[in-house]
């Protein structure tokens, strides 16, 4: 029997990415930023989501990639960063895939330096390669920028 774990994949900057599904709480439309003073390069504002209003992470500019306009494909994927919520901006997210175990290999020696410590693993399928993220890794500035960012300190009071 074969060991499978649920992926939620999305496209950034032409390379499919996957998140664990239970990391995920829902993904949306990118609709109205406010954008939010002196907050980091890659913090593009706060959006109100599902009753909360949630710190939105360019992926793109949290990765050193360009940024990019948003089309009707981006989307926001909300997910839980410790004792809150945050969004994550992505070009374009509508897969979702079970990937057995041993297609999943560790961050390659080369990589793992300062861009593979957001990298879980890597899986092969057929010919795709898909960066698998952790999550807590992308998002560990994020925590540690909270003073800079009196919305994400404030959206759950």
């Amino acid at each position: 029997m074969t060991n499978t774990d649920s992926y939620i994949l999305f496209e950034l900057a032409g390379t499919t990415y996957g998140l664990r599904s239970q990391e995920v709480k829902h993904m949306e439309l990118v609709e109205q930023i406010t954008p939010v003073p002196n907050a980091p390069a890659f913090v593009e504002g706060v959006v109100f989501s599902r009753g909360q209003v949630i710190p939105a992470i360019n992926l793109r500019m949290r990765f050193g990639f360009p940024r990019q306009e948003h089309t009707a494909r981006s989307r926001l994927i909300v997910v839980d960063a410790g004792q809150r919520s945050v969004g994550l901006l992505v070009d374009s997210a509508r897969e979702f895939r079970n990937l057995p175990a041993e297609s999943i290999q560790p961050p390659s020696e080369s990589i793992a330096g300062l861009s593979g410590k957001y990298l879980r693993g890597i899986a092969i399928v057929g010919e795709r390669l898909i960066l698998l993220l952790d999550i807590k890794e992308v998002l560990t500035s994020v925590t540690d920028e909270e003073d800079k960012l009196p919305a994400l300190s404030a959206q759950n009071a």
